[in-house]
């Protein structure tokens, strides 16, 4: 798997919605949640991580590059 995102969750939402239109489904984790789960906090509230295959990455890229050009302004 290749980590494609770290940052807000809404941001992320609106990624996957790109990628799923061109039928990539990025697996979602956030780490607050698991340490929230476990008893302990030790990361960001509302990060979460997103990831693809490295099998979808090539199709994949041009949306991602886009979605970051556009992130940093």
């Amino acid at each position: 798997m290749k980590r494609i995102f770290t940052g807000p969750s809404l941001e992320a939402k609106r990624l996957c919605a790109e990628l799923m239109e061109i039928g990539i489904r990025p697996v979602e984790r956030s780490d607050h949640n698991s340490s929230v789960m476990g008893g302990f906090t030790a990361s960001i509230p509302d990060q979460v991580m997103l990831f693809i295959t490295e099998e979808q990455f090539e199709k994949a890229a041009p949306i991602i590059n886009a979605f970051m050009q556009e992130q940093q302004g």
